[in-house]
């Protein structure tokens, strides 16, 4: 066909010019154009050019090793400062080489919250300055404190900023970057006019957004695909980006083009075949299971209260386990389920497969997913964290040494009206005994978790309650509320000592609220067989 935007890589990747501005979509390994990385770092390798790139995304489009990471990987190995002068990036837990090239201040690396990035790119799409929120506010991303530079050069150059603005008497965050020049995006299918479609896909992330905004400033859109299908086969609701917003077509291996960082894959992942509820196996009895099963209770009671189904958010870790107990007690259909990336329902993946779901009931676009948590459309939250102190300030996720990112942790705090973070009392190396509904401890953690004062706020408490948040903190063996004083100790597990247990565990003495015990329920093998 005479119109045909399918070509080859090479072909492709050669008219990016040197220092143009690359986005880049990917939620790990889900939408990410792994070929067109690779290729385009072979490229550079081989012929010098396209160099001193900087390059945009939504989340993090890499796992160790492969993505994004890939590249990192390279230019530490090779010592090469020429490729890559900056990233805007929303999390690096995933990309050691890139942790590894900030902390040498060999680029320029910023971070926003994943929400904040991913909408962002439609607002510049629309020929907008940047996106206005109150995300970050009184956090590590207020200019007033660190702002949005991961490291000196960064600080020094200041390619991406944000800044503090007011409206009508209210604080705000001004979020500010480059436009991109070049999108490199993913899809599965592609006509020969340049239709995508995306059916084979676990999410569909901010592909058509990332599109939209290279497109408004008269950038290029590189597409790669898995397969090829003649114009007009596409059905048209299933055309996720259509043609005139896509310039080329690449046709990947099979190898560069991955559901998620361990499936090829799986039809339940993209939503082709819903599993049966026999196919969950529940979990085995530890102490990540009690921390989900709390969690779940409060939920389940949450909807005995507001007598309806709730919409709620799972973040990494502890947290994504509590649908696995939700569905293990047949209560799937009371609590809907979302997770960052877009699906909600199913069962969510964990580690480096995060953001994609086995079985979910419906997927949305990533920013369409981020308006229901900063909106506050959902009704609670449940999040992991690191550190808490005594005014109910969280750090998730940082320490010094370590470059992770926000994620979309700073997005849903802000939205949440009701927020569970959930998490170990104490990290390190533990051992339970939990059974017959009690928690015994036999080994304790050498790490406090609730510290006089976090490493880096990421949440907020006084805020929190300023905007009338309910917030708990549920652990193994503890659960704590956010008051106006400031931590609560209201339950404690059966079978745990109140002072050697948990108070000489804490660097602070938190309120004491009318202490009661922890449902034993939690602590029992068999299934909580809950009523509501």
């Amino acid at each position: 066909m005479q119109f045909s935007k399918v070509i080859d890589v090479e072909g492709a990747l050669s008219r990016i010019r040197d220092g143009s501005v690359i986005a880049i979509s990917g939620f790990n390994i889900a939408t990410t154009p792994e070929y067109l990385i690779v290729k385009l770092w072979e490229l550079y390798e081989r012929t010098g050019h396209p160099k001193d790139l900087f390059i945009l995304t939504d989340t993090l489009p890499a796992v160790p090793d492969r993505g994004l990471d890939f590249i990192g990987k390279k230019m530490h190995e090779t010592g090469d400062r020429e490729f890559l002068r900056g990233m805007l990036l929303t999390y690096l837990g995933w990309a050691p080489w890139l942790q590894r090239l900030t902390a040498e201040n060999a680029i320029e690396m910023y971070t926003w919250p994943i929400g904040t990035a991913s909408c962002w790119f439609r607002e510049v799409a629309s020929g907008r300055p940047g996106i206005i929120t109150r995300v970050g506010l009184r956090t590590f991303l207020d200019p007033r404190n660190d702002g949005c530079y991961l490291n000196d050069l960064a600080r020094e150059r200041r390619t991406c900023s944000n800044s503090l603005i007011e409206i009508d008497g209210r604080e705000y965050l001004l979020y500010k970057a480059p436009k991109p020049e070049v999108a490199l995006i993913r899809a599965t299918t592609s006509d020969e006019l340049g239709n995508l479609s995306m059916e084979r896909e676990g999410i569909f992330g901010t592909v058509l957004a990332i599109s939209q905004a290279a497109k408004s400033c008269g950038g290029i859109v590189i597409a790669q695909v898995e397969r090829l299908a003649k114009f007009g086969s596409i059905k048209p609701k299933e055309v996720h980006v259509p043609a005139p917003l896509v310039d080329h077509v690449v046709v990947a291996p099979e190898e560069y083009h991955w559901q998620t960082c361990s499936f090829r894959y799986d039809p339940r992942i993209s939503g082709e075949i819903i599993p049966p509820r026999a196919s969950y196996s529940p979990l085995e009895l530890s102490e990540r299971k009690v921390i989900a099963r709390r969690v779940a209770l409060e939920l389940l009671y949450l909807a005995k209260r507001l007598d309806r189904p709730l919409f709620v958010n799972f973040g990494i870790g502890i947290p994504a386990l509590t649908p696995l107990v939700i569905e293990e007690e047949g209560l799937s259909e009371i609590l809907l389920t979302s997770i960052e990336a877009g699906p909600l329902g199913g069962v969510a993946l964990t580690e480096a497969d995060f953001g994609v779901a086995i079985g979910p009931f419906a997927v949305i676009q990533m920013p369409d997913m981020f308006t229901n948590y900063e909106g506050g459309i959902i009704d609670a939250s449940s999040l992991g964290f690191m550190e808490v102190d005594a005014r109910g300030n969280v750090n998730p996720s940082f320490i010094p040494g370590r470059i992770t990112g926000p994620g979309g942790f700073p997005v849903i705090v802000t939205g949440s009206p009701r927020l569970y973070f959930a998490g170990g009392f104490t990290a390190g190396k533990r051992k339970f005994r939990i059974g017959n509904g009690e928690l015994r401890i036999e080994q304790d953690g050498d790490v406090r978790k609730f510290v006089r004062e976090v490493y880096k706020v990421a949440f907020n408490g006084k805020l929190a309650l300023e905007e009338g948040k309910e917030v708990l903190y549920i652990t193994e063996r503890a659960v704590f509320r956010l008051s106006e004083r400031g931590l609560s100790l209201e339950e404690i597990a059966p079978g745990v000592d109140l002072d050697k247990d948990i108070l000489s565990r804490m660097d602070f003495q938190p309120q004491m609220g009318k202490l009661e015990e922890m449902d034993r329920r939690i602590f029992r093998e068999e299934k909580m067989n809950i009523e509501l």
